[in-house]
């Protein structure tokens, strides 16, 4: 009890507003190229990077794929995105540092105003900061280290264990030709996270890492690689911004989770970038024999979202959670979702899905079940729940289950509702405005993912949604 307390006093007290989001800093690169993708530029990214050869074979052959692909037609509409406008690769005035002192003073005093230091001192393991196509910051507790523990910035790791990351970077999980975005992410990737805990360790603090963009038509592709060993566990936590331009900007970042045997995985993100971005993200997971892997995510922000984390339950007990929220406002297309493969017997799988659309927003739950003929046993639930604010939002429910043996257990329930007069009634014959007492109604609905979120990024993502609501009552 003392400790909910505690979580809701720290939740009132915290303020936010945009301009900790949107303000830009002054531009001072030392690379910054053209707009548009090249294979000069592609060969110019490895160079810069001192790259091996399979991994510039690995690009070009993303780059290949990328430009005879055509673009997805089948979600929201991407003609306003010219891919020909877009910088791909803008390298900031910053080395990579262990010291948040040596980090050049815009560049910490944005961190700052976001929070990552603080969070860092307070309840992590370790941290590491993005901002445009570089690593300025990251750093790990020592204790981790001594235990085998690395975690590194993803070119680093690149460098430092060069056989590691060939054997998991874009093979098995999410293939050089998955799709058009995950094409043109294996072209030009810079940056990111690489996570290795080895058999049996236990990381017992998140780990985190903070992508921040700041460059106008800016494009930001980080990998993320995590690999729990057999019995070990780890969580992440993942946080996007950018500040708001009128010229449009991308984010196709790539996701690979690897939980091992009896391992355990959550990934948590808060992905809050600006309405001129379009954040076409992929994210998935291979899950072996009893292992779990978890996602919880909150999508704020973009002008349009296509993000459907996917989990590849491979052996048998394997297990998938996932629990996400969507918020969409005003010109914002949220298509998210969740996909689940199962692949052996006995495998589990929980989707809870949220959404919240106003003053014309759209949300779209996209999902995906597929039951492999001898993943037999499998149970699998899909609880999709929308809430529309006003008359002009929308709503979409796209649930897909391909199902090829009898003996599984599959239940989905999908609901759309609105604020009820009686419910507004009630809370403002209790002395609550009538805005107030729309956002009470609100925090209850997205409570599920807020208590499943650290407690930084549950404050976050509560304070964001209060922000959007405000005005809408009159």
């Amino acid at each position: 009890m003392n400790t909910m307390v505690s979580r809701m006093s720290q939740m009132q007290e915290f303020v936010i507003d945009r301009s900790r989001y949107d303000g830009a800093n002054a531009e001072r690169s030392v690379f910054s190229a053209a707009p548009g993708i090249t294979e000069e530029l592609v060969r110019e990214i490895s160079k810069q990077k001192n790259e091996p050869e399979w991994m510039l074979q690995k690009r070009l052959e993303g780059y290949r794929n990328f430009i005879k692909t055509e673009m997805p037609t089948w979600g929201p509409d991407l003609s306003a995105l010219d891919l020909n406008r877009i910088r791909y690769f803008v390298r900031p005035d910053a080395k990579e540092s262990a010291s948040w002192e040596e980090v050049p003073e815009d560049i910490r005093k944005t961190f700052e105003r976001i929070g990552i230091p603080e969070a860092e001192r307070r309840s992590l393991s370790g941290a590491g900061a993005q901002y445009d196509s570089d690593v300025v910051y990251h750093n790990l507790q020592k204790i981790w280290e001594e235990k085998g523990v690395i975690f590194e910035n993803m070119d680093v790791a690149l460098q430092k264990y060069p056989e590691l990351v060939r054997k998991f970077f874009m093979t098995g999980c999410v293939p050089v030709n998955d799709h058009k975005f995950a094409m043109l992410h294996a072209a030009v990737w810079s940056g990111g996270t690489f996570i290795y805990v080895p058999p049996g360790v236990k990381v017992e603090m998140p780990l985190q890492a903070y992508f921040r963009m700041n460059a106008e038509r800016g494009g930001q592709f980080e990998h993320t690689l995590i690999i729990a060993d057999k019995g070990a566990e780890v969580q992440y936590i993942e946080g996007c911004s950018a500040p708001r331009f009128d010229a449009k900007a991308l984010h196709a970042g790539c996701v690979e989770l690897f939980v091992m045997e009896g391992a355990r995985i959550r990934y948590s993100s808060v992905e809050n970038w600006s309405r001129n971005t379009y954040n076409l993200n992929t994210k998935r997971a291979i899950v072996e024999k009893h292992g779990t892997v978890e996602w919880i995510n909150g999508n704020m922000g973009s002008g349009c979202t296509m993000l459907y984390p996917c989990s590849v339950l491979k052996g048998e007990y394997a297990r998938s959670d996932s629990l996400g929220i969507a918020f969409a406002g005003p010109g914002q297309n949220q298509d998210t979702g969740s996909k689940v493969i199962h692949l052996a017997p006995h495998t589990t799988s929980t989707i809870k899905a949220k959404s919240i659309s106003k003053a014309g927003g759209i949300s779209t739950y996209r999902g995906y079940v597929k039951v492999a003929r001898n993943a037999v046993n499998t149970k699998s639930s899909v609880v999709c729940d929308a809430l529309l604010i006003d008359e002009q939002s929308i709503s979409n429910t796209y649930p897909f289950m391909k199902i090829y043996t009898n003996k599984v257990d599959l239940a989905h329930e999908a609901t759309v509702g609105k604020i009820g007069e009686e419910q507004i009634f009630y809370l403002m014959s209790r002395g609550l405005s009538q805005e107030q007492a729309m956002q009470m109604i609100v925090s209850g609905f997205i409570e599920p993912i807020v208590k499943a979120l650290p407690l930084e990024y549950a404050i976050e993502l509560n304070k964001l949604i209060e922000l959007e609501m405000e005005g809408t009552v009159g």
